[in-house]
This record gives structure tokens, sequence and C-alpha cells, in this order.
């Protein structure tokens, strides 16, 4: 039986071998011709799909914004939170496939290798967001943001990102198979439309009201609006912030923890 992967490494040797992973990660994604389509065509699709096809039949309520501004920061996230969300995915074929046993025989840390999947995806997916930003400026967003607006929403995507992506990463350390994996996927894609993103969250029934007015997206694309479009952020920012550390703190080590046990049951 192969040696367990080891779970502490020094600190360059680490580094390294998180660089080299990830790498790898990104030349997998780049290999696969239809998940290369999906990562340019989605975030087009969708901004096309809620500008032309809904836009001209929802009303954006007291915000009295054209549509195309109320729903921008709801698509960023969806582009760059669905490829997160395949993190579950590539992260389990590599517990089933039998790279494992591959890494099982080199001098690395155990926590780098989910650690490299989540950085990948973070990289990738701001690549998809950045191309659903640029549909959005062809389709007439005008944005009315400073240089430190942008920065801070760069910050929040790049946070939601990472977030979705160490939260799939343990979905799929839990999970035993790729196909229970690609279901995370479907909720990331879900959870948008039932907050205040796609439409206000104020002509929802109550009960869905309740859900959308205390889950983390309402507040992370509220503070994203107000930043893009010079309007008051009020308590949002604090809020998105809390959401996206806490998911942050408790999904990191937990993938790492996860992984280590997978792997020295093995």
């Amino acid at each position: 039986m192969s040696a367990p992967l080891t779970a502490t490494g020094g600190g360059m040797s680490a580094a390294g071998d998180l660089r080299r992973l990830v790498v790898r990660d990104l030349r997998r994604d780049m290999r696969v011709l239809d998940g290369l389509i999906v990562n340019t065509a989605l975030p087009v699709m969708i901004m096309v799909l809620f500008v032309y096809v809904f836009g001209g039949a929802i009303s954006t309520g007291s915000s009295g914004l054209d549509y195309v501004d109320f729903v921008v920061p709801a698509v960023l996230l969806m582009s760059g939170g669905y490829g997160a969300a395949l993190t579950a995915v590539t992260i389990s074929d590599d517990m089933t496939g039998g790279m494992i046993d591959r890494f099982r025989t080199l001098p690395i840390s155990g926590w780098v290798v989910p650690a490299g999947h989540v950085v990948a995806s973070v990289i990738r997916n701001l690549a998809s967001s950045a191309i659903a930003l640029a549909a959005a400026l062809l389709l007439g967003f005008r944005p009315d943001a400073s240089l430190t607006d942008w920065a801070l929403v760069l910050a929040l995507v790049t946070g939601y990102v990472l977030a979705m992506s160490a939260l799939a990463a343990v979905w799929g350390l839990l999970v035993s198979s790729s196909q229970a994996a690609g279901a995370f996927s479907f909720v990331v894609l879900f959870l948008p439309y039932v907050s205040d993103g796609i439409v206000p969250a104020e002509t929802m029934p109550g009960v869905l009201r309740g859900f959308a007015d205390h889950q983390p997206l309402t507040p992370i694309i509220d503070t994203m609006r107000a930043l893009l479009l010079d309007l008051p952020m009020g308590s949002s920012g604090a809020a998105a912030t809390a959401w996206l550390a806490g998911i942050v703190a408790i999904c990191v080590p937990l993938a790492a923890l996860l992984f280590r046990r997978r792997t020295s049951a093995r």
C-alpha cells in the first residue's frame, strides 16, 4: 500500500508544488474543448438572455434602474460561480480516476492538491466573469465606478469565486462519484434566481423574499450594484464580507482535512 500524502511540507517546496498543480489544472482545462466553449460562450449567452429576452418584461422595482444595469452584478457572479462549482467534478475525478495514487508516490504536501484545484478555478472563472462584463458593456451597460470601486468589485468577484470553489472542493471530497459532484453546479447556478439579482426581492412572496434577504448572494449583489452604479451601499458591504470570509474560513481547512482523511484511508 502506498504511503499517504504528507500533511505538511516546507514553505518553498509547498509553494512550488502548488504552482505546478495549478498549471497542471489549467493546462487540462485548455485541452477540454467543450469546457472551453462553455466557459467562453455561457457568460455571453446568459447576458443576452436576460437583457434581450427577459429584460423588457421585468421591472426593477423601486430602484428605477434599466434592467441591464440591474442584472449585470448577478450575471457576473453566475458566470464565475457556475465554473467554480465544477471544481467539485475535477477534484472528484482526481479522487476516483487514479491520479491520487500517482500523487501518493511524490513527496508533496497533501493540502496542495485541493488548493491547486481551488486556485486554478479562481483564475479560470475570473476570466469567465471578465467575458460576461465585456458582453454587458456591448449590450449597453454603463457603470459609474471609480478605480477604487472597480478594485472592490474585483475583490468581491474573486472572493465569491474563491468561496464557491472551496465549497465545491468540499462537496467533491464528500461524494463518491463525479456525477454526484456535478449536482453542486446546479445549486450554485440556481441560487442567484432566489436573490435580489435577477428580480427585486421586494416582488417575491413572503417565504421566498425571506430567503432572498438572508442568503449570501443578495448582499454581494447589492454591494456590487452600489459600487458599479454609485448607489448607496448601506450595510450590504459588511454582510457580503462576512458571508465570504465565513465560507472561505470554514471550507478551505475542511477541504484539506477531508482530502487528508480520504487519501489516508486508501
